[in-house]
C-alpha cells in the first residue's frame, strides 16, 4: 500500500514537472506566433480578434509567456548583473514616472471639489460646464461622483511609485532588527510568494470582470477559446454607462480598467523588488538603494522646516 502511494505521488510529481516544462517551452512558440501574426489580435474591427484578446489576456498561455520572460531575463541578469540593474532602473523609473504624473489627480480632485461647493452653495447651479468653444456640461452630481475616479487613479497608479519611495506601511517587528542579507531574503520571499501571486489572482479576476462590462455576449473565465470565437458571431460593444443615480457619473468601467492596471503594476514592482533584493544580497550593504530615485525636499525647504522646529 505504501509503495503504491509512493508511486502515485512520484507519478503526480513527474506529470506536474512535465506539464511545467511543456508550458515553458510552448511560451516561446506562443510569443513568437503572437508577434508574427498581429492581425489575429490587434485588428479590433474583427470580433474574433477581440475575443482572442479576451481569452488570452487571462489564460494559462499568457501567464507562462510572462513567467518565462521574467525567468529568462532573471537568468541573463544573474550572469550579467549590469543587465539586471538596468531592469531595476527601468521598472522603478516607470513606476516613478507614472506615479508622479498620476499624483496630480489629488490636486485636481481638491480643486474640483472646491468648484462644486461654490457652484452648489453660492451660485445654486445645477450643471457645470467645462471647455473652450464647445463646452461639456454635466449635472453637479455627475462631477461630484467623478471625484471617486481621481481617488481610484491615485490608489491604482501610484501603488508601485509609493513602494519605490518606501511610503507603504511596514510592520517591522521581525524585519527591522534582522541583518542586511536576512532582509533581502525576506524581500525575495515576499516578492515571489506574496506580491506576484496576489497580482496574478487580481489580474485574472479583474480581466474578465472588465470585459463583462465592455462587450456582449459577456465572456466568462471558464470558457475556452472555441466557445468565445463562437460568441464572436453575436459580438457587439456594450460599454457600461450606468450610474448609481440618474444624473450621476456613468463611466464606471474606468474603475475596472484601473483594477487591471493596479494588478499589472504590482506584478512589475514585484519583479523589480526581486531583482533589486537579489543584487543587494549578492553585492552587500554598499549596494543598498543603488540607483534608487527617491523624492526629496529641496535644501531651502529643509532649512525652513528645521528653522520652524528650532523656533518652537
Amino acid at each position: 500500500m505504501d509503495e503504491a502511494n509512493t508511486t502515485g505521488v512520484l507519478g503526480g510529481l513527474l506529470d506536474a514537472v512535465t506539464w511545467l516544462v511543456t508550458q515553458i517551452a510552448m511560451a516561446f512558440y506562443n510569443l513568437g506566433y503572437a508577434i508574427t501574426h498581429p492581425q489575429l489580435w490587434l485588428d479590433w474591427s474583427n470580433p474574433e480578434a477581440v475575443m482572442r484578446v479576451v481569452y488570452y489576456g487571462g489564460s494559462v498561455e499568457f501567464f507562462f509567456v510572462v513567467f518565462t520572460t521574467v525567468l529568462v531575463l532573471t537568468a541573463v541578469g544573474i550572469w550579467r548583473n549590469a543587465f539586471l540593474w538596468g531592469g531595476v532602473i527601468a521598472l522603478e523609473g516607470f513606476a516613478n514616472a507614472l506615479g508622479r504624473v498620476a499624483a496630480w489627480a489629488g490636486l485636481i480632485m481638491v480643486l474640483q471639489q472646491v468648484i462644486i461647493v461654490f457652484m452648489q452653495r453660492i451660485f445654486a447651479a445645477s450643471e457645470i460646464s467645462l471647455g473652450f468653444g464647445t463646452a461639456v456640461s454635466f449635472d453637479v452630481s455627475w462631477w461630484s461622483e467623478e471625484l471617486k475616479l481621481y481617488n481610484a487613479m491615485i490608489v491604482a497608479l501610484c501603488v508601485s511609485y509609493t513602494f519605490v519611495q518606501h511610503g507603504h506601511v511596514r510592520v517591522d517587528l521581525f524585519y527591522s532588527p534582522a541583518r542586511f542579507r536576512t532582509k533581502k531574503i525576506i524581500d525575495i520571499f515576499g516578492a515571489l510568494f506574496f506580491m506576484m501571486p496576489i497580482a496574478v489572482i487580481t489580474w485574472m479576476y479583474g480581466w474578465f470582470f472588465l470585459w463583462r462590462h465592455l462587450v456582449t455576449p459577456k465572456p466568462s473565465a471558464s470558457e475556452g477559446l472555441d466557445r468565445l470565437l463562437m460568441k464572436a458571431r453575436a459580438f457587439r460593444w456594450n460599454v457600461e454607462t450606468i450610474g448609481f443615480s440618474p444624473n450621476g457619473f456613468n463611466a464606471y468601467f474606468l474603475f475596472k480598467v484601473l483594477l487591471v492596471a493596479f494588478a499589472g503594476l504590482v506584478f512589475l514592482q514585484a519583479v523589480a523588488l526581486l531583482w533589486r533584493s537579489y543584487l543587494e544580497f549578492r553585492e552587500g550593504e554598499e549596494s543598498e538603494a543603488r540607483y534608487l530615485d527617491r523624492d526629496s525636499l529641496s535644501d531651502t525647504t529643509t532649512e525652513s522646516a528645521e528653522h520652524v522646529l528650532e523656533t518652537r
